[in-house]
């Protein structure tokens, strides 16, 4: 395909994706398909010769969207929500033009430096101390990771860097595989499985502590660490939730926060979804002690218009991450005059290569400003009280759960109904 067919083909394409949006709500949110479904509707091999564009394009509605479940919907409610936007899309694109492998400060410059500031940005949007901020010309940074649950297992294992080095000092006579089976971390009953998951896949233990209203206490946290060290453990990393998967609450920073501190634990805050809301003044009190914390993580591409995938962490000192991920092959690291003045951003993750995502964040900052956003926010925290009240004036429903954001957590109270359902399942 040369430039000419392509304008064709990108144009026609644009098209199609703004009438999609444009018209979402007329489609079935949940495909009819089954497994397989996809198999006798395309060949069995690749073609030998090249198609048509045209043909492929046609292909989009007889081959792909009977099977897509269409989450941009306004009738879609099974999730928390995944957000989209027209900037957002168009900054894809331009990634995919320009299809740099980020790994390092000289594959492409302007991949790392926009990230950077880009982080910046958003953080100084949620008034983080200064401490996570790169211009704060401290160790503070910020890096965009795929997702929140690849951000705590990254704190996590950054948090087992930390404390191994400093077991190995207090005890030089005990080995890595002695330490590794003490260690203890932390987490409310509420906390989304992937921080039980990143426990499982950083080979240490995380233990549950048990939850009051959905919310994990500092003194509930406190008596887990001291019986974890009475038992011979050496506590070193707590997950606080800002926002549960269950009911949206939000654990008691400004109580787990000192505990963790007091106890030399990692604290580590994962916002994924209600993470947006912070950049209204009046949602951001759970925030409350977050100067206590040594990584903080929320989703962008979850409620802040930018598509998947945006997950924004800070690190008051990347080096424990960086440190515990280094590993410098010639191959991949050319001397450069910048080394060392600027990230590399691939000792900040799981993976080696990244892409320019940092481009999808500046397109929808600005292109809708600050004050846009906050509406939007406002606008769907505004439509969860207007829900809650309904379910309140209504005999057959009640909430189940305090309202925060745009949550809203409800049951039936007729039980003949419920009942009915029952006995339809």
């Amino acid at each position: 395909m040369e430039a000419p067919e392509f304008k064709d083909f990108a144009k026609t394409m644009v098209d199609f994706i703004a009438e999609y949006l444009e018209n979402i709500r007329e489609r079935r949110v949940l495909p009819e398909v089954k497994p397989g479904y996809l198999k006798p509707l395309i060949p069995d091999a690749a073609p030998e010769k090249p198609e048509k564009w045209q043909d492929v394009m046609q292909d989009i509605e007889r081959v792909i969207m009977p099977g897509v479940t269409h989450w941009h919907s306004p009738k879609l409610h099974a999730y928390f929500p995944t957000a989209n936007s027209y900037p957002a899309i168009v900054a894809d694109m331009l990634s995919g033009a320009i299809a740099c492998i980020g790994f390092t400060w000289i594959a492409s410059p302007a991949c790392t430096q926009l990230e950077v500031v880009m982080m910046d940005w958003l953080g100084k949007m949620l008034e983080l101390p200064a401490e996570f901020l790169a211009c704060s010309g401290g160790k503070g940074g910020g890096v965009i990771q795929g997702t929140a649950s690849g951000s705590t297992l990254v704190a996590l294992l950054g948090a087992k860097a930390k404390k191994l080095k400093e077991v190995k000092e207090l005890h030089p006579e005990w080995d890595e595989h002695t330490i590794l089976g003490k260690l203890a971390g932390y987490c409310s009953d509420q906390a989304h499985s992937s921080v039980e998951r990143a426990g499982l896949l950083g080979g240490v233990k995380l233990g549950s502590v048990q939850s009051e209203n959905h919310r994990m206490r500092g003194a509930a946290l406190e008596k887990a660490i001291e019986q974890d060290v009475a038992e011979g453990r050496i506590p070193f990393y707590a997950v606080v939730t800002l926002g549960t998967t269950n009911s949206c609450a939000f654990d008691y920073l400004d109580e787990c926060g000192p505990v963790g501190n007091k106890h030399n634990l990692w604290i580590h805050l994962d916002a994924a979804y209600a993470g947006s809301a912070f950049i209204c003044m009046e949602y951001r009190h759970p925030m409350k002690g977050i100067e206590m914390a040594d990584s903080f993580n929320f989703n962008p591409h979850k409620w802040m218009r930018v598509n998947f995938d945006c997950s924004a962490m800070w690190l008051k000192d990347p080096s424990w991450v960086v440190n515990a991920f280094n590993a410098d092959p010639l191959y991949l690291y050319p001397k450069h005059d910048m080394q060392g003045s600027a990230p590399d951003y691939r000792h900040w993750q799981i993976p080696l290569g990244r892409r320019f995502r940092a481009l999808k964040l500046w397109f929808v900052l600005r292109l809708y400003g600050v004050e846009n956003l906050q509406a939007h926010i406002r606008r769907h925290c505004n439509f969860a009280k207007q829900f809650g009240d309904l379910c309140v004036a209504h005999s057959r429903f009640e909430p189940a759960a305090e309202i925060n954001m745009g949550l809203v957590c409800f049951r039936l109270t007729d039980t003949l109904v419920v009942q009915e359902i029952i006995g339809r399942k």
